[in-house]
């Protein structure tokens, strides 16, 4: 579950636009070779790819089971 967004104003507002808000649930749900980047992060009932350093701006913790997705 996403505990908070630690980005700049430009990265955070688009985050937080496509669903990364606190207490969303997240999982990821693919990490691509060889450096787990970009990220497939599932959210909202979508699924987006995140580039390494626009994930490390978000903040999660495990959590409750929200609509059948795990939190991450």
């Amino acid at each position: 579950m996403v505990a908070r967004i630690d980005a700049e104003d430009s990265l955070a507002r688009r985050l937080l636009e496509i669903g990364f808000f606190p207490g969303a649930a997240v999982k990821i749900v693919a990490a691509m070779w060889p450096d787990d980047d970009p990220l497939a992060v599932h959210v909202g009932g979508a699924t987006f790819a995140l580039r390494r350093h626009e994930a490390d701006g978000v903040t999660v913790t495990h959590g409750p089971v929200t609509d059948g997705v795990t939190a991450a």
